[in-house]
C-alpha cells in the first residue's frame, strides 16, 4: 500500500529539520501532493511534520 501526502500549511518559519523532512518527501510549497511507501522510513517522516501534512491511503 501507498501514502498519498499533502502540504496543507507553509513551511515558512519552521525549523531546518522540518523543512528538509518536507523536501525528502517531495513536498515543496502548499498544495504539492506526492504518493509514498507504507513503510517505516515514510512513517518517521511523517510523523515529524504531521502538523503541516494531510496523508491518505492511496
Amino acid at each position: 500500500m501507498a501514502k498519498n501526502i499533502k502540504l496543507v500549511k507553509s513551511l515558512i518559519g519552521r525549523k531546518k529539520d522540518q523543512i528538509a523532512t518536507a523536501q525528502s518527501l517531495g513536498l515543496r510549497k502548499i498544495g504539492d501532493t506526492t504518493t509514498q511507501p507504507d513503510n517505516a522510513q515514510t512513517e518517521g517522516k511523517i510523523k515529524k511534520i504531521s502538523h503541516l501534512i494531510e496523508v491518505t491511503q492511496a
